[in-house]
């Protein structure tokens, strides 16, 4: 059985391989070359690779040498493995200024997609916030920057607005988490002219599907998917089982892959963001940026074997 916390041999010889290439090259497995997935972004049609991450808790570390070293393994990893959206907020404490110590000191470092949030209410107090963020990523324009949690949505999403208009940022969004807020989110949703939205979604947490996944595909919303694993509760009740058949056609070599997998195969699902601070659990979940998605009747079958763990 493969087990999260070993270093399965793809996983190995993407932490060994130097470059994987600008987010295309394809990865080669027992089953062949696999492609890398890639969504578009419903507003623009730019595509993004669907494996995205995010840095909550993760990159909250003090820029001590050690701390840095071991967040500049899981960058190149990550990029190793076709990433290029990195999600971050205010909200995470040293996160934003780890990016971009991190980023700073790469060289050669392949296109990136920086993701932000504004997490304050008061328009100069948002417009200070986000300024900050900018310094503290080293970014001169966001790719994208969403109102975190709906905090004063109404005047953080006007100021959004006219910052789109003026090329101050490409993308602008409305996120939530745990579960919260979600009526709240779908008003938005119907009545704004959102981007991006990002949310919680998962094998055992398949709430995002009466409502929100169905309205954004109908609005022409992206999404970014947060708290892929429920926390860490997804392995505990696959710790011990063995990978399904199934999980080999899918191009799935562990469980994490298995569950992310999950995710990628609906349909309106543009991007996941997981967040490690573990090389090796990156390079684990990059293999699912590459390789076959389920259809509904494979995702139907994942989730009764889910049910039976």
């Amino acid at each position: 059985m493969i087990n999260r916390r070993q270093v399965i041999q793809l996983s190995a010889g993407l932490l060994a391989y130097p470059s994987l290439g600008l987010h295309a090259a394809p990865v080669t497995s027992s089953s062949g070359t696999l492609p890398l997935i890639q969504r578009p972004i419903p507003s623009s049609g730019e595509l993004l690779p669907v494996m995205g991450m995010g840095t909550a808790r993760t990159f909250d570390t003090p820029g001590d040498p050690a701390s840095l070293a071991k967040l500049t393994e899981v960058m190149k990893t990550f990029f190793d493995g076709g990433g290029k959206v990195i999600d971050s907020s205010p909200m995470y404490g040293s996160a934003e200024t780890r990016v971009g110590d991190v980023l700073g000191a790469m060289q050669n470092a392949p296109p990136v997609f920086v993701a932000t949030k504004v997490w304050t209410s008061g328009a100069e107090r948002g417009i200070a916030q986000m300024e900050e963020s900018a310094r503290r990523m080293r970014v001169k324009a966001f790719d994208l920057i969403a109102v975190h949690n709906l905090t004063d949505w109404k005047t953080q999403l006007a100021t959004l607005k006219r910052w789109k208009g003026e090329g101050k940022v490409r993308y602008i969004g409305i996120t939530t988490s745990h579960g919260r807020d979600h009526e709240q989110l779908i008003d938005v949703m119907r009545s704004e002219p959102l981007d991006f939205v990002q949310f919680s979604y998962n094998i055992e947490d398949r709430e995002a599907e009466q409502v929100l996944l169905p309205l954004a595909q109908e609005r022409g919303i992206a999404t970014m998917i947060n708290r892929p694993y429920q926390q860490g509760a997804l392995f505990g009740k696959s710790r011990g089982h063995t990978l399904p058949a199934l999980a080999t056609e899918l191009d799935c070599s562990s469980w994490a892959q298995f569950y992310l997998k999950f995710i990628i195969g609906h349909p309106a699902v543009t991007c996941v963001i997981p967040a490690t601070d573990v090389p090796s659990h990156m390079a684990d979940n990059m293999l699912a940026n590459f390789g076959r998605v389920p259809d509904a009747a494979q995702r139907a079958e994942m989730l009764r074997i889910f049910a039976s763990l």
